[in-house]
């Protein structure tokens, strides 16, 4: 049961000390989800810090009060809040090590859109939306909480981000009539495009070529899949954030209904690999949430990933192999 808009209002105005949070290596929707709320609650005069596992990807540096969103200093103490809000993160644990620095927290409010969420928290909204900022633009325009130009701005960014520029499946009606009215209210639709899509480093595209270059296809060229390791990330410099939506050219190709991509991760705390994975389906009937469920990830049906632990080479083959299988089933 979603708690209404008018909870989630009320608790906006009740407590005076805020942190909000999303899931690590962030996209679109996370900082622009964060940034609207945080905006928001500082228009209603309360104390707000915006954490980020990875602080600030250069490449939203663009958004509206970006400098807000820091990772907290791993010598710092842990801070108390009244009121922690979680945005599109489906699992409290995805929030990352921000969380070691979280003190006391009176009341969690988890708003969300992914269908695997897993409705941690006091209070939950779980939206059939295909973006977070779907759900927030909602809550901003059917309650008295402010509504400033610069949230708009935020909130187009996470909507469009988060639907491929108004392409994915999910993207209603309703998804365009609230990107007008993020435009009546001040978004500026060709510098935000251009700052989202058309403005990348040129490591981005070195990255593309050894993409296309590891490309393999199998299962009659249902399935593609390419993979980054940390050495190719190294000599291309590669920043947080740069592999992003690579995946899409994977996807692109005609014959493919499922894609992977891998990218090795630094050795986590524990002292074993990892391999951060990233699936995209085309078709409701390959459901790449379910695929990732098995290593302990998720996401939605189209667009999934999981942190797997691994070599490179073990993990591209277990997860090619439970794509196989998903497809023979399906």
């Amino acid at each position: 049961m979603n708690a209404p808009f008018d909870e989630i209002a009320s608790a906006f105005r009740k407590y005076e000390s805020f942190c909000v949070m999303s899931h690590h290596r962030p996209d679109g929707d996370a900082y622009g989800s964060q940034l609207a709320v945080a905006l928001c609650l500082r228009e209603l005069g309360k104390e707000v810090v915006v954490w980020n596992e990875d602080g600030l990807l250069p490449k939203f540096a663009f958004l509206p009060h970006s400098e807000l969103i820091h990772a907290p200093a791993e010598e710092s103490e842990r801070r108390s809040f009244d009121c922690l809000v979680a945005v599109d993160c489906s699992t409290f644990l995805r929030l990352g090590r921000p969380l070691r620095k979280l003190g006391e927290v009176k009341r969690t409010l988890n708003l969300d859109h992914h269908h695997t969420n897993e409705r941690y928290g006091n209070v939950v909204h779980i939206a059939d939306a295909p973006a977070t900022g779907e759900l927030l633009y909602e809550l901003f325009a059917a309650t008295d909480l402010p509504f400033t130009r610069a949230m708009a701005e935020c909130l187009f960014v996470a909507i469009s981000t988060d639907t491929g520029s108004f392409q994915y499946r999910g993207t209603s009606a309703r998804t365009y009539e609230i990107a007008a009215d993020l435009v009546r209210r001040g978004a500026d639709v060709a510098r935000l495009s251009q700052a989202c899509y058309d403005t990348q480093p040129l490591r981005r595209t070195q990255l593309l070529r050894e993409v296309l270059n590891d490309l393999q296809l199998s299962a009659g060229d249902r399935v593609a899949t390419s993979a980054v390791s940390l050495a190719q990330a190294a000599a291309l410099g590669l920043q947080p954030g740069d592999t992003e939506d690579i995946i899409n050219h994977l996807r692109a190709i005609d014959t493919v209904q499922v894609a992977a991509f891998f990218e090795e991760m630094r050795v986590v705390s524990s002292g074993q690999p990892a391999v951060r994975t990233s699936l995209r389906s085309k078709s409701e009937a390959y459901d790449v949430s379910a695929i990732c469920a098995q290593f302990g990830g998720g996401g939605h049906r189209l667009a999934a990933g999981a942190r797997i632990g691994g070599t490179l080479a073990e993990v591209r083959e277990r997860v090619t192999a439970a794509i196989h299988a998903a497809l023979g089933a399906a």
